[in-house]
């Protein structure tokens, strides 16, 4: 009897735990930020939102926080309707087959400069192991990472004077 009090005891503790740290990400609020080269001589800027997910980080907890959070590929956003259309197109992101770009953790650590975490990023149906440097006040998360568009086969036939080959991307989770 005093086995099973004490194995409900440790189930109550890490149930609790768990759900404390469950948190709601405010999808209107949140957003993917990125920009890259265009034509070797502007840089194109655009967001994505439309961010879901499970969202789970507690300072007091961060080898238990966990991300498995995904945005919608089709709401990118660089203010030109032309652009944005060929970036939805098979050519670019083919959001018609991959509809959301996706980051699941496989670990959350504490940094000098905040926090990081490791995980697996998919985009375009292809999955590559990515490290975010990220802090968290306030309720946000706020990371930065670059990504090699060739990585995830976006726009192979364009070269990388027309597209740049790497984006810098922030991402900012706020959390309600």
């Amino acid at each position: 009897m005093k086995i099973l009090k004490s194995a409900l005891l440790v189930y109550f503790i890490l149930a609790t735990t768990y759900v404390a740290q469950a948190q709601t990400i405010n999808s209107n609020k949140s957003e993917v930020k990125f920009k890259i080269s265009g034509g070797g001589i502007f840089t194109v800027k655009g967001t994505f939102t439309g961010m879901k997910g499970d969202f789970n980080f507690s300072e007091s907890n961060i080898s238990g926080s966990s991300f498995d959070i995904c945005i919608d590929a089709k709401s990118i956003n660089t203010k030109n309707d032309k652009r944005d259309k060929d970036l939805r197109s098979a050519d670019f992101f083919d959001v018609e087959n991959y509809e959301t770009i996706c980051y699941k953790s496989n670990t959350v650590t504490k940094t000098n400069d905040g926090y990081q975490t490791t995980g697996e990023m998919t985009i375009h149906g292809v999955t590559k192991t990515v490290t975010i440097p990220f802090t968290f006040k306030n309720n946000t998360f706020e990371g930065d990472l670059e990504i090699n568009r060739l990585d995830y086969k976006i726009g192979e036939d364009y070269g990388t004077f027309r597209v740049g080959e790497t984006a810098d991307v922030t991402i900012i989770c706020k959390i309600e």
